[in-house]
């Protein structure tokens, strides 16, 4: 079986055209992302054929479960299928489970070197996250729609103060006043994901405001850890970020695996920008 691996700002990905194919992708997942026995990724992302859209993406975390949405995973698509000549580019309409995404490739001597994904609008219902929050207040209704931000959570004896959204995918924004680096995410990171208010775990982000246009973030990823990137997580920090006033419409996003841009529109749907690579490819032989 044939595969590519690719990178967008250090997040790795095994990418597989498999229209004609039938496997355990769980199962596959987890042998092929495997960084000591298998090749190493944070995940396996999966060319479909779409009923709706141009084509179609599946993206499985390392331990086999299936993410509904992955920015930085879309751009490494957008590169493998216009290179390829899978479909044409340099603009796509990509099904995923969490809806269908508009991608913008930029080429440079006939390959895609960085992708400009339309992310969606965002969404704050608890619901939608989902995250458990118990009864509404008196008064307050069956309203599921207003942000739930600063959300205070003893997490493994350490006080946190989270904001809730989702990018398609779930996320608890962070924002700190110390370097992230410095941040125990290793530790806290686990129990954030598994807390029981989060009943299909949650994307965890540590931020920290260094001016209104720059953010350095960390994020463990739900079922997979830590990661040097995660695109859908970037705008997820992005959207908190303005909603809290800490930003204008456009920021950078620092990850330990490079920059990406967020950007908002009028319409309030959010843009991730940033560059997409090939490692190399290869043959899977078991």
């Amino acid at each position: 079986m044939n595969f590519a691996k690719l990178q967008a700002t250090g997040n790795d990905f095994i990418l597989i055209d498999a229209r004609n194919m039938e496997r355990d992708w769980a199962k596959l997942t987890q042998d092929m992302s495997h960084r000591h026995f298998g090749i190493g990724a944070d995940g396996l992302i999966l060319v479909m054929v779409s009923n709706g859209a141009t084509v179609r993406m599946r993206m499985l975390n390392p331990d086999g479960s299936e993410a509904e949405i992955c920015g930085n995973g879309l751009r490494c698509f957008a590169k493998y299928v216009i290179d390829r000549q899978i479909a044409p580019g340099p603009s796509l309409t990509v099904e995923t489970m969490a809806g269908s995404r508009t991608v913008q490739a930029f080429l440079s001597q006939g390959k895609v070197h960085q992708a400009r994904v339309n992310m969606g609008v965002p969404r704050f219902g608890a619901k939608d996250i989902p995250v458990v929050m118990g009864e509404p207040e008196k008064g307050r209704g069956e309203v599921d729609i207003m942000p739930i931000l600063d959300y205070a959570l003893d997490v493994h004896g350490k006080k946190l103060t989270l904001s809730f959204v989702s990018m398609g995918n779930p996320h608890a924004v962070d924002f700190v006043s110390q370097p992230v680096a410095d941040f125990p995410l290793s530790e806290i990171g686990p129990q954030v994901e598994r807390h029981p208010i989060f009943p299909e775990r949650v994307n965890y982000e540590v931020a920290r405001v260094l001016n209104r246009t720059k953010i350095e973030a960390r994020v463990w990823e739900r079922g997979v850890g830590e990661t040097l990137s995660c695109g859908s997580g970037a705008c997820a920090i992005a959207v908190v970020a303005r909603l809290k006033g800490y930003t204008g419409d456009e920021v950078d996003i620092m990850l330990p695996g490079g920059e990406l841009i967020v950007a908002c529109d009028e319409a309030g749907e959010v843009y991730l920008t940033g560059p997409v690579e090939e490692v190399f490819d290869g043959e899977w032989l078991r």
